[in-house]
């Protein structure tokens, strides 16, 4: 029975890493091409989201929806007996939303405020290993999503400084599966079912600081968001002798999505020929101790606080685009993303690593008003760690692909 508490005691934590701290940095199909750098380089009216501060800066008002199909395949070999489990993920599909207006005067030039809004999913997930895997007993299947709604205000200082902000409502719901060490009269491991939902507020600011024609700077700084699941639901299939030892019900938890500060660049090299970077700070260190409150506590089924450590790290993105022809424009990027993930600390809901990412994508100008652009992002994960508390010991193998598209409308 032991072996039960503990195993159930890493359930909803190891879920609340990857819902509310894992990135995805799928904001922007302009920025996604170029790796996802655009804190500096104000193209389009995902400036909601890469700095407020450069929504003034828009020439035009317009409104902005894109989707992008993440496609991941992961696997684990068990460095104990050699044997390979498989991910069966479906595909996941977050989705932009962005508009961005201004008033214009007799001339049809934009007044210095203008006014914007975003909704995003920069948090979500969709995975489901292999009936019978090594790791079972920590996951089975897993079901993220959150969506972010962002209303913004941005101010022109002077023709050189824009300055803004935006306020953010976060919304969530996950459903996650693991089967339990207990076994019915005929073999079947228990299974523990749980659904909830989850919401926090926080706040997006940025600065955009144009020096001269070649260069723009810009500064950002997204909040930490403190994620609250007040009423979720616990089901627990398990032996009719052990139904009182693991009572469904009612779940709650809190826990903090991490601070991200964000310093960019943008070079214009020729008419044609545009470089930006962007240099993330974030701060996962507020994921030190993760806690979980049941509300039908017994000697089996006990509230937790877990040690995480998590340590603060950086990202770095690079990218550049050519505009071929008034039409046509090509975009390419890296990037570069220090894991705060300690060894010893990894879990199949988050076998995250050190990794690289290579972007491609272009833009075409269908009319004056209408554009599209599409982006594609591969990503190459590997990381080998031996959780004691989990007792799992072996390698995750990850590979993502991220095909994405979106219309805009200018006006």
């Amino acid at each position: 029975m032991k072996k039960t508490v503990i195993c159930l005691s890493f359930l909803i934590p190891s879920f609340l890493i990857q819902a509310q701290g894992f990135q995805v940095n799928l904001q922007g199909q302009k920025q996604q091409a170029m790796a996802g750098a655009g804190t500096a380089l104000m193209q389009d009216a995902a400036a909601v989201f890469f700095n407020p501060g450069g929504v003034t800066f828009l020439k035009e008002n317009s409104v902005t929806a894109g989707v992008t199909a993440t496609i991941a395949h992961g696997t684990f070999l068990d460095a104990d007996n050699n044997s390979i489990a498989h991910t069966n993920a479906p595909v996941a599909t977050p989705f932009t939303g962005y508009a961005v207006w201004g008033v214009k005067d007799t001339v049809g030039l934009l007044s210095k405020f203008k006014f914007g809004l975003g909704v995003y999913t920069p948090f979500g997930s969709v995975a489901s290993w292999e009936n019978g895997w090594t790791g079972r007993f920590a996951l089975t299947y897993l079901s993220l999503q959150a969506i972010f709604i962002q209303p913004t205000v941005s101010y022109k200082i002077c023709e050189k400084l824009g300055i803004g902000a935006g306020f953010v409502y976060a919304t969530g719901s996950m459903e996650l599966k693991q089967d339990m060490p207990v076994v019915d009269a005929n073999g079947n491991y228990g299974q523990a079912d749980l659904k909830g939902s989850a919401n926090g507020y926080g706040f997006n600011a940025g600065i955009y600081y144009k020096p001269c024609d070649k260069l723009s700077v810009g500064l950002t700084y997204r909040s930490q968001v403190n994620m609250s699941v007040k009423n979720g639901t616990a089901t627990f299939t398990v032996p009719a002798s052990l139904a009182s030892n693991f009572p469904s019900g009612p779940f709650s938890s809190s826990l903090p999505l991490p601070q991200v500060l964000t310093l960019g660049f943008a070079y214009s090299a020729n008419a044609k020929l545009t470089f930006a970077l962007d240099i993330n700070y974030i701060g996962w260190k507020c994921l030190d101790t993760l806690a979980f409150d049941y509300k039908n506590n017994t000697s089996s089924l006990q509230d937790t606080k877990l040690p995480r450590d998590y340590v603060n790290t950086f990202a770095f993105r690079l990218g550049a685009q050519y505009r071929l022809n008034e039409k046509l424009t090509v975009r390419a990027g890296v990037a570069l993303s220090l894991t705060p993930i300690k060894d010893g600390y990894v879990t199949p809901e988050v076998p995250d690593a050190n990794k690289v990412n290579l972007a491609c994508g272009l833009g075409y100008k269908l009319n004056n008003h209408f554009r599209v652009d599409a982006s594609y992002t591969f990503e190459n994960l590997k990381r080998t760690d031996n959780n004691l508390s989990l007792n799992l010991n072996g390698t995750y193998k990850t590979y993502i692909s991220a095909p994405g598209l979106s219309v805009i409308y200018r006006f």
